[in-house]
């Protein structure tokens, strides 16, 4: 979609939301217009935003950009596997690293999680759990808190069967981390590169100082507050089933974890929590504590772990200051007083581009978890230290990072000094290793999920009207809680919406107001999840040698038809993906070009999801197409499109049909290539 086109339609979404919330018959419940707003946003794609996704608006144009941008990267990240349903990958395309043939990677899965419990189509998060528990997803490649981020879900849509019903595979994971437990100590310990974070402090020195991609074992506050945290998910999911033993016993384990937490990996010099050696050799010895202050030393608080107490709340005191863990454009894994402090030790070797590292540089995956665990500590922790203006100031910050020469495509990480982007590879683009949605709308708008039949809505946004990250209004419209849609409107003098102050609304009727910017709590009887619907695409193919099958009557290399038949969808430019027939040696468009697929056997079909990209340059979408069915020995027509959309799904139905092989049959327009993005058929 030209840029100036999707400009003109932002520009009248905008203005029709002004419109409409101005009036003073709406003031009690400010209506966004969500087809205007999805359309603007996401072009021909709106259709999948549209009544799925939370709508928001600011006074902050930026934010408000990358709230959008960042759903847009979830839903480019959601892998159709067929009978397997969704899951959600970290990169667009496959890296060397992944579980095969998944593409699937489970060391961000919590975030991701806690970012798709916020759609009302509860299909993508229920999928991607019963993934990781039933299809092996979670193979423990890295430590994780899958167990958690599902009860964290079930927070969101109160469907208790869904949380419960993996209790024993849970319980089977978490004594399966025995084997990085240490019995004598009561705690967890993993190689860094393993707790997603190579080239740490405790890797680089265990190495003397010479590497640190490899090695570096250690007692980290992350992976025993994943535990922690796994542990207590799993207490609370058994009391959910009545298993009052299990719940106990869990209990007791989340406890234990914790005072051991608090007893050994607290660094009274540091007032941080910081690594434990588990290795010892010639530069490190097991049990002596790492030199110095990491990031990941917050990662307590992400799960309530700590204690409420002056001394462990001084921690926070460096993720303000400048001279420690808080840099110009962001928060630092590491302090710049470590003697190796954003040293580059690792390239690629063809060409000479840096690697991913953790010794300084701003990391998406942590900033969020440092986010979480100061939206914890301001909710639910009595101390001064920080305010509800660091948390906007880094959330600020963090939004920053996510544009890329005046456009939004986060990658993999940053130079904490200028915000630039270090690690910028072909694999980078729209990097989904972290959590964005869900800092601002349980953080920042305040929708804190619970249990019981409470509605809490604690907003983080500052009240100061002098602060540079104040804003004069918000709206949150549609967050699916317990069966309910949820709004909270922010409006400081009542301009935008008419009507001054904090208002909560559930189902569009008002339950909780303030003048002021502070937590409400209102009654909210819950109503049952909405029902999952999960019709499955027959044209997938993971395994190039397996049916179904592609095949295309030109520009038919393997990897690219294969593109076309593997589940992902997505329209951004920067990665190629899907098929193309190519332009003949004059320039001139292929003539009728077709894309079929084989499913190797007889099946039933009706319906198909063709998805074309299109950049106004080299590639259009096509005039038409028509769908044929292989019948009899030959071709027949089953449906015609006669102006299928491009950067978005163009859906076809027709009278259910038998057969072992369809194709797509397409007429491109003059001059211009095409690219398939995807096949799906129902």
């Amino acid at each position: 979609m030209a840029s100036s086109r999707l400009g003109l339609q932002l520009a009248v979404a905008l203005w029709a939301t002004t419109a409409l919330t101005s009036s003073p018959a709406l003031a009690a419940s400010p209506k966004l217009d969500a087809h205007a707003i999805a359309t603007a946003r996401f072009g021909n794609d709106a259709p999948w935003y549209e009544g799925n996704i939370p709508l928001f608006e600011s006074s902050d144009p930026k934010l408000d950009e990358i709230y959008y941008y960042r759903w847009s990267v979830y839903r480019a990240h959601q892998r159709d596997l067929g009978p397997l349903g969704y899951i959600t990958t970290e990169f667009l395309d496959d890296v060397g690293w992944q579980r095969e043939p998944y593409a699937s990677l489970n060391d961000a899965t919590g975030f991701h999680i806690q970012e798709g419990r916020w759609l009302r189509d509860r299909r993508y998060a229920g999928d991607y759990i019963d993934f990781m528990y039933e299809g092996g997803g979670n193979d423990r490649h890295f430590a994780e808190y899958i167990a958690d981020a599902t009860y964290a879900r079930f927070l969101v849509d109160g469907d208790q069967d869904a949380a419960t019903r993996h209790l024993a595979v849970m319980k089977h994971i978490y004594a399966l981390w025995d084997d990085r437990y240490d019995f004598d100590k009561k705690l967890y310990w993993i190689e860094p590169l393993l707790d997603a974070t190579e080239y740490t402090i405790s890797s680089i020195d265990a190495s003397g100082g010479k590497d640190g991609f490899r090695g570096g074992d250690g007692f980290r506050p992350s992976i025993n507050s994943y535990m922690y945290a796994n542990a207590r998910a799993i207490s609370r999911l058994s009391t959910l089933t009545g298993d009052q033993a299990a719940a106990a016993d869990y209990a007791a384990r989340a406890e234990a974890l914790k005072v051991e937490v608090q007893k050994s990996l607290w660094s009274q010099d540091f007032a941080h929590f910081i690594d434990r050696y588990k290795v010892s050799n010639e530069h490190v010895k097991y049990w002596e504590p790492i030199r110095g202050r990491e990031l990941v030393g917050y990662v307590p608080w992400a799960f309530g772990l700590p204690d409420d107490t002056p001394a462990f709340a001084q921690a926070w005191k460096h993720a303000i200051d400048p001279d420690e863990l808080a840099g110009p454009a962001g928060l630092r894994t590491v302090e710049p007083s470590y003697e190796h402090y954003m040293r580059q030790y690792r390239y690629i070797k063809e060409t000479g581009e840096p690697e991913c590292q953790w010794n300084g540089p701003i990391w998406p995956f942590q900033t969020t978890q440092v986010l979480t665990g100061l939206a914890n500590l301001l909710n639910d922790y009595d101390q001064d230290v920080v305010t509800r203006a660091d948390y906007a100031r880094m959330l600020a910050q963090y939004t920053e990072l996510h544009f890329k020469d005046g456009k939004p495509n986060l990658e993999e990480n940053y130079d904490p000094a200028t915000g630039k982007a270090i690690v910028g590879l072909d694999r980078s683009h729209h990097y989904n290793h972290s959590g964005y949605v869900d800092l601002v709308i349980s953080g920042l708008v305040g929708l804190r999920p619970r249990a019981d039949d409470v509605l809490e809505v604690n907003p983080l946004a500052p009240g100061d009207p002098t602060d540079p990250h104040f804003l004069k209004y918000f709206s949150l419209q549609d967050a699916p809680y317990h069966g309910r849609l949820v709004g909270i409107t922010w409006d400081a003098d009542g301009s935008r919406y008419g009507r001054q102050g904090l208002v909560v609304t559930v189902d569009g009727q008002e339950v909780a107001a303030s003048p002021t910017l502070k937590k409400l709590t209102a009654p909210l009887a819950r109503k049952p999840a909405a029902p999952i619907v999960r019709p499955i695409n027959q044209a997938v193919n993971l395994v190039l040698s397996d049916f179904p099958r592609g095949a295309a009557s030109a520009g038919g290399d393997a990897k690219t038809v294969h593109q076309a038949l593997d589940g992902r969808v997505w329209f951004f430019p920067e990665m190629a993906n899907g098929w193309s027939p190519g332009l003949d040696k004059k320039g001139a468009s292929a003539k009728q070009p077709w894309f079929a697929v084989d499913f190797g056997k007889p099946v039933s079909v009706r319906s198909a999801e063709l998805s074309f990209f299109a950049d106004d340059k080299a590639f259009a979408g096509p005039s038409r197409y028509r769908l044929e069915a292989w019948r009899d020995g030959k071709w027949v027509e089953v449906a015609k499109a006669p102006a299928p959309l491009a950067n978005g799904v163009d859906r076809t139905t027709w009278t259910p049909v038998t057969t072992s092989k369809l194709r797509a049959v397409i007429d491109l327009a003059p001059g211009k290539d095409m690219r398939l993005i995807e096949m799906k058929v129902f």
